[in-house]
């Protein structure tokens, strides 16, 4: 008896529900007509029907990140497919697995051997688009490949170094009936578990060289939680006794004040955490690609009196500095955590007394240079953001989800905020694109079953996907979102300072950029809103944002032209020539005898001309 054929799009809905994806991000269109119809009939995949692609491309990425599952993205065709690229490529960034679903034309249009610019009526080859910016991006010609495709997509994105992947389905193929007994079915491959012989022996010399360090240096990011390795940081770091650092994009992977996590390094880092990471003698980065904004702009001065060994599951990334680098090891943290953990449990370890000294020296860098200092004082009439973030520490949950924009949020939360044990923290760290805070958040609620976030935003940032507030009030999420007015584009108002020393354009009402007034634009979008204008009515209002159940707007206003500091930035000389210094060297510079007596080897010579 012939088996009764199925609409392929029926076939797609059961496939998402196999490979548990449990909500979909989009918007519907003619492209993607009938997957909407038939995931929302099927019922397992809850569609969340956001207003904008870019959006639904940004959600999915912290929804994995929440709840370590896959969620997927519903473009249509043309435009909708457009629309997503930025998220595409944030995710991308980041090496974050997720599954996008493009509708395109009908086939006839979509075949390879066509030479026309556009496809149909909005078509056009949304794949070689993405083909430099995701894992896997195919489209679908044969309707009994559409499963198959899915399952290798998911598997893809999820395998290795994580990514997007992206799965085009012209709408024909969407509509067509096939018997389900002719479906291909994806099957993923074996892969190695274990350290070959060149690892194995790169692993030694990494423990030897651990063993050897009388000031090492552990360096900590977010590719040992995409490894599902996290639970291992807290056993290593106290099996070695050595300090670690993490990157911004791995904070929350282990307990802020565990005693033996020193902050975070970099242009934008934290006093403490560059003089330790500088005075290191040996350097093991383990899950981080030591990008720019960690390392500084010059190489060659990064920890000048360390070995450095990295540890990456890509093999560019873990390379790309062989010129400073010892050893490169291409590994997931998860087969490389257990090894090191392991193989040093068996090694003789170094003398007690010198690694004690190093800690004590690390420690008393935190108490000489604190998170918020003197440089951290308030602007007449306005509270500075490093000082509001301190406060907002004491009144985080234990199970506090906190997602952040770019601007001020990024910058003062990465460098103040302090997570617990089930705290999470998270932005576009790869990317960074403003615009990202509102979509995460609901990509994180969602995650968590509607759960409450905290989403740090910016005005300038919340103008590039403000129309997710629709969506967050549709499904009543309970999100806190905090609102820093600072007038327009605060890091860019600084740039602009620092290169053209004139009139800021294009970055404040002033030169030709305004924001709404968000109190007024939280009453059209019926949610209770508060705002903050200094200290005497922060604690009230932070508490009534926190005790609120639903969607929530919280204005803080700030200095126009507050500076972001410290940070590493060029510095003028007496003669007018331009400097940029060595990681240790933040603006606002420290006194010249103070940052001699916290080197070990002294000041470089940059320093000493400035």
């Amino acid at each position: 008896m012939q088996q009764q054929q199925i609409k392929v799009a029926e076939l797609v809905a059961a496939a998402l529900e196999q490979l548990d994806i449990r909500h979909a991000f989009g918007i519907i269109g003619a492209g993607n007509v009938h997957l909407f119809e038939a995931i929302t009939r099927r019922g397992f995949t809850e569609i969340v029907c956001v207003h904008h692609e870019q959006a639904a491309c940004m959600a999915v990425q912290t929804y994995y990140r929440t709840s370590g599952r896959i969620a997927a993205a519903l473009l249509t065709t043309g435009a909708g497919s457009t629309n997503g690229v930025t998220g595409v490529v944030s995710a991308w960034a980041d090496s974050i697995p997720c599954l996008v679903i493009a509708g395109n034309e009908n086939s006839k249009f979509t075949r390879s051997d066509n030479p026309l610019r556009m496809w149909g009526v909005q078509g056009y080859d949304s794949c070689q688009m993405v083909e430099r910016v995701s894992k896997y991006q195919v489209r679908v010609m044969q309707a009994e490949r559409t499963v198959y495709e899915l399952e290798k997509a998911v598997d893809l994105a999820l395998a290795d170094r994580p990514g997007p992947c992206w799965v085009e389905i012209p709408m024909d193929i969407q509509s067509s009936r096939i018997d389900p007994a002719t479906l291909a079915h994806y099957q993923a491959p074996v892969r190695q578990n274990q350290l070959d012989a060149a690892l194995s022996t790169q692993l030694d010399s990494v423990v030897a060289a651990l063993a050897q360090a009388e000031r090492p240096l552990l360096w900590l990011g977010n590719g040992i939680r995409l490894a599902g390795a996290e639970h291992l940081i807290q056993p290593l770091l106290e099996q070695l006794g050595v300090p670690a650092l993490v990157s911004w994009a791995g904070i929350d992977m282990i307990a802020s004040d565990h005693p033996l996590v020193f902050g975070r390094a970099g242009v934008y880092g934290q006093r403490a955490a560059n003089f330790i990471l500088q005075n290191s003698d040996y350097v093991l980065a383990i899950g981080t690609r030591l990008a720019i904004p960690q390392i500084g702009y010059d190489l060659r001065e990064l920890a000048r009196m360390a070995r450095i060994d990295v540890v990456d599951i890509d093999r560019d990334e873990a390379c790309k500095h062989a010129s400073r680098t010892s050893e490169n090891l291409v590994c997931d943290a998860a087969q490389f955590l257990p090894a090191l953990l392991a193989r040093s449990a068996a090694t003789a370890q170094p003398d007690s007394a010198v690694r004690l000294g190093w800690l004590e020296r690390c420690r008393a860098y935190e108490q000489q240079f604190p998170w918020v200092g003197e440089e951290h004082a308030d602007p007449e009439g306005f509270i500075n953001s490093y000082r509001f973030m301190e406060r907002l520490n004491q009144f985080f949950k234990p199970d506090q989800i906190v997602v952040t924009d770019m601007g001020t949020a990024l910058l003062s939360g990465h460098q103040v905020l302090r997570f617990q044990q089930g705290q999470r923290f998270m932005t576009s760290t790869g990317l960074g694109e403003m615009g990202y805070g509102l979509p995460a958040a609901l990509g994180a609620s969602f995650a968590t079953e509607r759960g409450e976030v905290m989403c740090l935003n910016c005005d300038g940032g919340m103008m590039m996907n403000l129309q997710e507030l629709q969506t967050m009030v549709h499904h009543q999420l309970p999100i806190k979102l905090f609102i820093f007015n600072n007038d327009g584009y605060l890091m860019i108002k600084h740039t602009q300072k620092s290169l053209f020393k004139s009139d800021y354009v294009g970055t404040d009402r002033k030169s030709g950029v305004s924001c709404p007034d968000f109190s007024k634009l939280a009453t059209a979008f019926d949610i209770p809103s508060y705002q903050i204008r200094g200290w005497d009515e922060c604690d009230a209002t932070l508490a009534a944002v926190q005790a609120a159940t639903g969607p929530v707007i919280c204005e803080v206003f700030m200095h126009p032209q507050q500076l972001f500091s410290p940070k590493l930035g060029v510095v003028a000389k007496a003669d007018g020539t331009l400097v940029s210094p060595p990681l240790e060297d933040l603006s606002p510079l420290l006194p010249r005898d103070v940052l001699e007596q916290a080197m070990l080897e002294g000041m470089h010579e940059k320093s000493k001309s400035l």
